[in-house]
């Protein structure tokens, strides 16, 4: 058998350390380490992601007694009180860089959206993370009640979140919006959370193409004649106008023949297909599952810190965690789901096999060798 190292050895090469070296001397905050390092604090944490660890002391325990093996990976042997005070102090924005680095990687890798068009496809969305106020002063959301919101931008190519920002909970996800950096050809899918008509017009301006839906007070003129109707799940279909603003629209009524209920979508393109309006709507629900996926598989909803550059440290390794997962998934070819990935990772971290090689479905059309099964022969 070829050799092979450990599956979190494999791991650690996803990320290239020299580039996390560099980054780390420039997001240095106090004295320097005498012992630990950010890259101890790293792979700390990616281990505490992958495995499900519930508190510093699980994850230093569990550190503890693999600590044998961790020597090869270049990491310092790690205590509670250690990961907690630089988990505190350390500045969470190395992370951030680091998951850029990582991104530009992936990207490389990712499939095309499934659609005909050559633009980019985002889908944007915004996720609230309810807070103990009592523990996260700094998250106020109400008298009595603290949160934060996550903003993501998924790009439909691999579905890799491109855009993310965390915010109060009482930050609009508009606000966010409205800061993002499109580039001209662009898609952006969104709900009617995102509803500014300037906003809309800025984005027409930059002709990068808007789908959302439309609300159910909007002020609509209709203007010229209804478009001809190629497919009986579309009601209608016209160019219309919004109030205050000079941009031209499609207002189409779609019907969804499974459960007979109407929606009304709004975009600015007068080339799409109405189908494929309502097809890249649907795209939408993308971001959704992204959401479910990674709050029940990763930690983003419980902390291993109280302060906010602890949270957003956490936050910004979940997210270089998912990017592995995308990698490997994309690197594998075989459409194993990021679940399956994360399962085979949490149950062989230390074990000496080749990633790809567990990835890979038994041959069914080799015989059986068994000394013991051919006695029954």
């Amino acid at each position: 058998m070829a050799h092979s190292n450990t599956i979190i050895n494999q791991i650690a090469s996803f990320f290239p350390r020299h580039e996390f070296e560099k980054l780390a001397k420039i997001y240095h905050t106090g004295q320097k380490f005498r012992v630990y390092s950010r890259w101890s604090q790293f792979l700390a944490m990616t281990m505490a992601q992958i495995t499900g660890r519930k508190s510093i002391r699980d994850l230093t325990s569990n550190l503890q007694v693999q600590r044998h093996r961790l020597y090869h990976l270049g990491m310092r042997p790690t205590s509670k009180s250690t990961l907690a005070r630089v988990n505190e102090q350390q500045s969470y924005r190395l992370y951030r860089e680091m998951f850029y680095v990582l991104l530009a990687k992936c990207r490389r890798f990712a499939p095309k959206h499934k659609f005909n068009f050559e633009g980019k496809l985002y889908l944007l969305d915004t996720t609230t993370i309810n807070l103990c106020l009592s523990v996260f002063q700094w998250a106020k959301f109400r008298q009595s009640k603290g949160a934060m919101k996550l903003h993501f931008g998924l790009d439909a190519g691999g579905y890799l979140p491109v855009f993310m920002n965390m915010t109060d909970g009482k930050t609009h996800e508009v606000e966010w919006a409205k800061k993002l950096t499109l580039h001209s050809g662009a898609f952006v899918v969104f709900d009617r959370g995102f509803t500014d008509y300037s906003w809309y017009q800025k984005l027409s301006d930059k002709n990068i193409t808007l789908i959302t839906r439309l609300k159910r007070n909007a002020v609509v003129y209709r203007i010229g004649n209804r478009r001809p109707i190629k497919d009986d799940s579309i009601k209608s279909d016209q160019k219309i106008k919004l109030k205050g603003i000079r941009a031209d629209f499609r207002l189409i009524e779609f019907v969804d023949k499974e459960t007979g209920k109407e929606y009304q979508f709004l975009t600015n393109s007068m080339t799409l297909d109405a189908v494929e309006v309502a097809a890249l709507y649907k795209e939408r629900w993308q971001i959704e599952l992204f959401f479910k996926w990674i709050k029940q598989n990763l930690k983003v909803k419980t902390f291993l810190g109280t302060s906010e550059n602890a949270v957003l440290t956490q936050l910004w390794i979940a997210l270089c965690v998912y990017l592995l997962l995308s990698f490997l998934k994309f690197k594998a070819q075989i459409g194993a789901s990021l679940s399956a990935i994360l399962r085979v990772l949490q149950l062989n971290m230390f074990e000496r096999r080749s990633f790809f090689e567990l990835l890979k479905p038994p041959d069914q059309l080799l015989p059986i060798n068994s000394q013991q099964l051919l006695l029954w022969n």
